[in-house]
């Protein structure tokens, strides 16, 4: 008994006041589960072969249906395991998208974009946590809940606001829906991670989703065909996912993070992280999304400072060095930032110059309403290059008026305050150490990267970040004290 309440749990009431208990190491919970995984690989394989013939739409929309009831029936019989599922399949969702790559640019593909799998699965996940969630409140009379929580309600309640008003109310609807996933996910994750092996349990799935979308890539990659978007010059990898700097972004939260935790893992654990990060770092700087490289660095930097690993630090710098000596497109692509020639927001050149020029050009949009703004992804349907903000800090501001500015700037503020409160509650030479080093390099690199591109449009990148957030809050909170399995790393001379 003691074992089964150990784990996490997930309740569902039923009618007539009765309700459902299981124990994340319930067997049935785990048979579904993996079943439900299998139903989804599965998919995958049927939408690929399909897809390749031409006859994408067809092949997508049944299968997907398929896996939805399935998935659909894991979530209202095993909440918590159908959250863990969630975050292992979600880098790979992408791959069913039948909307195509939009991010960045206008598009009349709003209703397409209704039908893509990945907004299905934000609808099934709204209504199956909002069950969860009152559930959980009815049986204890409350629900767990921190500052970043509050913060990130209320940018979801600000998106949702704006939308009301927005000039074109379903591509600014859909936006609102998918960061408020986001927040919910958030939300349910506080709730479900009140011990140590529950944190582990979210982080591991979180990591299986990375070798999911790695083990895609590099088995596409070795049959000479990788999974990749010729965007002027380059050949950038994207992955699972419909765009390179998606997969950039996605690949920095989890490098950062995985260097945080890597040394307070058990020894098999540490070799198979060790793999899965070397892996990572290559496609990083083959996705040559600029911010997404800069921002690992800066949350790396961060990471070796806070570890106090002199190691750590050589190795950034040979990384560094081996990238730009072995990949001539990486520095032919940094390189651009000195072009005064090509500017503009195409697909290569000086884009940084190009920002600073876009964003003086739509900051006033916002004076059309600068209390609530113009709406969720409205900026690329009213500027005149029909281009989102590449700036989250101004994004807020114009589409989401001073209320959603001042809630962002919150959560942002809150996001750093988790991550330095939990470095200040984890003991020594725990996982709790790691996970508040790994998250506060994940803060880091989300504030200065979000100063110049669209980190809040990659909502399947912020699932991931919402977990290291929430469980750096359970560190926070003060989580019973747990020695690491592995040995105490040793000291790092200064000398």
């Amino acid at each position: 008994m003691d074992g089964q309440r150990h784990g996490t749990e997930g309740d569902l009431a039923l009618p007539g006041g009765g309700r459902r208990r299981w124990a994340a190491g319930d067997p049935t919970a785990r048979l579904l589960t993996v079943g439900a995984a299998l139903l989804c690989a599965v998919v995958a394989l049927g939408v690929g072969l399909t897809a390749s013939g031409g006859g994408r739409v067809g092949a997508v929309l049944p299968l997907v249906v398929l896996a939805g009831l399935a998935v659909g029936v894991l979530a209202l019989t095993r909440f918590a395991a159908y959250v863990l599922l969630m975050l292992a399949v979600r880098s790979c969702v992408d791959l069913f998208k039948l909307s195509g790559p939009t991010a960045g640019r206008a598009d009349g593909a709003g209703a397409t974009r209704a039908m893509d799998p990945s907004t299905i699965l934000a609808v099934l996940f709204l209504l199956a946590a909002g069950l969860w969630l009152a559930a959980q409140l009815r049986q204890r009379g409350r629900l767990r809940g921190s500052p970043l929580g509050v913060a990130m309600l209320l940018v979801g309640a600000t998106c949702l606001v704006s939308a009301a008003g927005a000039a074109q109310p379903v591509p600014s609807a859909l936006e609102a829906l998918r960061i408020g996933t986001v927040v919910v996910m958030f939300v349910v994750l506080e709730q479900l991670m009140p011990d140590l092996p529950a944190v582990r349990r979210v982080l591991l799935a979180a990591y299986v989703s990375l070798a999911l979308a790695v083990g895609y890539t590099a088995v596409l990659s070795l049959l000479g065909h990788p999974p990749a978007e010729i965007k002027g010059d380059f050949t950038r990898i994207s992955g699972p996912f419909s765009q390179s700097t998606t997969f950039g972004r996605y690949l920095m939260f989890m490098v950062i993070f995985g260097f945080g935790i890597h040394r307070y893992l058990s020894r098999r654990l540490r070799l198979g992280l060790g793999v899965l990060l070397a892996a990572s770092l290559l496609f990083l700087l083959l996705t040559n999304t600029r911010s997404a490289i800069l921002g690992a660095g800066l949350g790396l930097l961060v990471v070796a400072v806070l570890h106090r690993s002199r190691r750590m630090l050589v190795a950034l710098c040979l990384v560094a060095v081996a990238g730009v000596a072995l990949l001539p497109s990486v520095a032919h692509r940094f390189g651009q930032l000195a072009d005064d020639t090509a500017v503009g927001g195409g697909p290569t050149g000086n884009t940084l110059a190009w920002r600073v020029g876009y964003w003086s050009e739509i900051v006033s949009l916002a004076n059309r309403n600068p209390v609530t703004g113009i709406g969720p992804n409205m900026t690329k349907f009213e500027a005149d290059e029909a281009k989102k903000p590449h700036n989250d800090f101004l994004r807020a501001y114009v589409e989401t008026g001073l209320a959603g500015l001042l809630a962002y700037l919150a959560m942002m503020a809150l996001c750093l305050h988790t991550g330095l409160n939990a470095l200040r509650r984890a003991p020594p030479g725990s996982l709790g150490r790691g996970i508040a080093v790994g998250f506060l390099g994940c803060a880091v690199a989300f504030v200065a990267v979000s100063a110049a591109s669209n980190v809040i449009s990659n909502v399947v990148t912020l699932w991931y970040f919402a977990a290291f957030a929430a469980a750096a809050g359970a560190v926070a909170r003060g989580l019973p004290a747990e020695p690491s399995r592995a040995a105490t790393p040793r000291p790092v001379t200064t000398g």
